[in-house]
């Protein structure tokens, strides 16, 4: 049996998975804790202010807008959608 990762979660009284799924019998399984979700909003909002800073610098208010006849040497596997 191949490797998967499965969504479950906690009632309270067992471990409950999110979507079915057939398992085989004797099947060694590893489970993982996650923090709770409300801890880690405020690290993602860290991370997601980081890239926005990141992405203010290096596209500016003053960056030119680039045009495709400034390209010098086109790429020949690049198809226009």
């Amino acid at each position: 049996m191949r490797t998967i990762t499965l969504p479950a979660h906690f009632d309270g009284d067992r471990i409950v998975l999110d979507e079915p799924f057939e398992f085989e019998p004797n099947a060694k399984l590893i489970i993982t804790v996650l923090p709770p979700q409300h801890q880690s909003d405020a690290e993602r909002d860290d991370w997601a202010n980081l890239a926005m800073q990141g992405l203010a610098r290096a596209y500016g208010e003053d960056e030119p807008e680039y045009t495709v006849d400034m390209i010098k040497k086109a790429n020949p596997k690049y198809k226009p959608r």
